[in-house]
């Protein structure tokens, strides 16, 4: 089972949302590495852009990799959605 991601960008476009991501902001909350709406470091992006790994590296002793996709998923939407988001990504 793998996360299912449509690469829609909205999560690269809201890193001001966590500082996790602070040092892949460019300074308005987008991604550096993001080039017309696709991450142009894709296959060797960081870890913390990788759901599946970051699963296994850092959450897998808290949530189950099922609980872990529905936060993101959860996130996903309300990105979608226009929702403000007050809480951190992944």
């Amino acid at each position: 089972m793998m996360f299912q991601c449509d690469r829609c960008g909205l999560c690269c476009q809201n890193l001001d949302k966590s500082e996790l991501y602070r040092d892949l902001d460019r300074g308005d909350g987008t991604c550096r590495y993001l080039v017309n709406h696709e991450c142009s470091i894709y296959e060797s992006r960081p870890l913390l852009c990788r759901v599946d790994e970051c699963y296994e590296r850092f959450f897998s002793g808290e949530y189950t990799r099922n609980e872990y996709y529905e936060l993101n998923y959860k996130i996903c939407k309300k990105l979608k959605e226009g929702e403000d988001l007050s809480c951190h990504c992944h």
